[in-house]
């Protein structure tokens, strides 16, 4: 399966789960911007099955390769970002994973016991990266107890393997060609930013600079009735050249920490 092919089954999953997505995408193209995908995130727990190594297979086998590593100690995860080998243009791919045995007994249980329903050999496929809610029936209780130690693991144990969320490469906008024109513009259309550590994450000394929308609230059908949830994101990443003229292509750390916080439950009180 080649990478165009990949991310248009992800990105129509993504905007039919995410209507507010498609608004955004929409509004941006009614004001005559093309939209470039900046890059596209995952996220998974540390688990030999379903880790960064074999969700990211399907990328691999479509000419990506390992570019970076990172760790975010206060969240408890790890992360790869990967890129294409040939094609220059083609969107970036970071994978988180949360790692497991920093959590309670409890916790590792709960996750253990949801991956062991997986058949066996899906993770050699290239269905993980579609599978979406993998992990049905999912209920509010145990939705709960997750969250109660990582809102991360809360989003993973009802979304499953999709798209987190994609983002906007800031670099090909030319009427919103910096991301404070950009966070003014989506204000201005009634979204929500994400202002932890203020709404723009990152500097052009770091070379990058983020910021994201508060994932929309989905109504969502647990097996003891619907709640309403934080779904998915959309980000806007502007990338700035280093000394040699290459333009930034990782990602930072301290950032990407609290573009994490976009799916927080809290948030969206």
């Amino acid at each position: 399966m080649n990478a165009n092919v990949i991310f248009g089954k992800l990105w129509a999953d993504y905007k039919t789960l995410n209507p507010e997505i498609d608004a955004i995408y929409k509004a941006f193209c009614n004001h005559g911007e093309e939209v470039v995908n900046d890059h596209i995130a995952f996220r998974t727990f540390n688990h030999s099955r379903i880790g960064i190594d074999k969700l990211s297979l399907i990328f691999i086998k479509a000419g990506y390769k390992e570019k970076g590593n990172y760790q975010f100690e206060e969240k408890k995860l790890r992360a790869k970002h990967f890129e294409h080998e040939s094609d220059p243009f083609a969107p970036r791919v970071f994978i988180s994973e949360l790692i497991m045995e920093d959590f309670s007994i409890e916790f590792q249980k709960i996750i253990n016991n949801l991956i062991d329903v997986i058949p066996e050999g899906f993770e050699y496929t290239d269905n993980l990266v579609f599978a979406k809610e993998i992990f049905q029936p999912t209920n509010y209780t145990t939705y709960e107890t997750l969250r109660r130690e990582s809102e991360y693991a809360a989003w993973v144990y009802a979304f499953g393997f999709r798209a987190n969320h994609f983002t906007v490469s800031v670099n090909y906008l030319k009427k919103f060609n910096t991301l404070q024109l950009v966070n003014h513009f989506l204000k201005q259309e009634g979204f929500t930013l994400n202002s932890s550590g203020g709404e723009i994450k990152g500097s052009p000394q770091e070379l990058l600079e983020q910021s994201s929308t508060l994932a929309g609230i989905i109504d969502y059908q647990f097996t003891d009735g619907i709640q309403r949830i934080p779904g998915c994101y959309y980000e806007f990443a502007l990338r700035y050249p280093d000394e040699q003229g290459n333009t930034y292509s990782g990602f930072i750390a301290r950032s990407a920490d609290k573009i994490f916080e976009s799916t927080d439950y809290r948030n969206q009180k």
